[in-house]
């Protein structure tokens, strides 16, 4: 009898220490799975799962499914949920955070690293579309190294999705000036990256519901994205501020 209650009260102070270790060794896991090695080694693998074994899938896969489905929705999510990770709104919504945070800490190292996402994007990202070349769907050709830039433009460059890469790229590196150079919460900054994978996975669902990529051109932006992100990420956290 006497036992019994020591044992009850032992498990619940025990508790919250569990959700502790649990909590930690999920966050480390998420660390692993996010890093700049394992984001870089997962690209290489789809891409090379893409231009073989699962180039018959994405074939089979891709239709315009909400044309097919609802296809009253179509103008709404091709003029109203598309174009949040298109240029034409994260590229002002990372200028815009990167100016405040500049005159704030009075440093230039945000806009420094807003300019370093947009040449990784640019000139990364978009090095690998003109690389690999392939076609869009609406050419019916996954093949790899059979579109272009030159030849067929827009349409030639598919791989990797250059919305999905955005999503993840632009979003986070938006998340990460807020996270890092102002004094937010840490709820705030949960809430932020919460926002991040919403923006990704918002772009990833209509792009593919659309049939405007491939299903392996939108796992391999969202890869790429994050490799060039934690790049990012990595070196401004390594190159010291000069005031200091």
């Amino acid at each position: 009898m006497v036992a019994e209650p020591y044992v009850e009260s032992e498990k619940l102070i025990s508790n919250p220490s569990d959700r502790s270790q649990w909590t930690e060794r999920a966050q480390g896991l998420l660390s692993w799975a996010t890093s700049f090695w394992v984001l870089g080694a997962a690209f290489i693998v789809v891409t090379f799962a893409a231009a073989g074994p699962l180039r018959v899938w994405d074939y089979k896969l891709n239709r315009r499914w909400l044309y097919l489905f609802e296809p009253d929705l179509v103008w709404f999510v091709q003029h109203i949920l598309d174009p949040i990770a298109g240029q034409a709104v994260c590229l002002p919504v990372l200028a815009i955070t990167a100016i405040v945070l500049s005159r704030k800490r009075r440093s230039w190292r945000p806009i420094v690293f807003a300019i370093a996402v947009e040449a990784a994007f640019y000139l990364g990202i978009g090095s690998l579309k003109v690389l690999l070349a392939r076609p869009a769907t609406t050419l019916h050709d996954p093949r790899f190294f059979q579109g272009g830039l030159i030849e067929i433009g827009g349409r030639g460059i598919s791989y990797p999705s250059g919305h999905a890469a955005e999503a993840v790229l632009i979003y986070g590196a938006v998340a990460y000036l807020i996270a890092t150079y102002s004094n937010v919460t840490t709820r705030t900054v949960r809430l932020l990256c919460w926002g991040v994978a919403a923006v990704s996975v918002n772009s990833v669902v209509v792009s593919f519901a659309l049939g405007w990529h491939w299903a392996t051109d939108l796992i391999g932006g969202l890869l790429i994205g994050g490799f060039f992100l934690r790049l990012l990420i990595i070196a401004d956290k390594r190159i010291p501020d000069p005031r200091t």
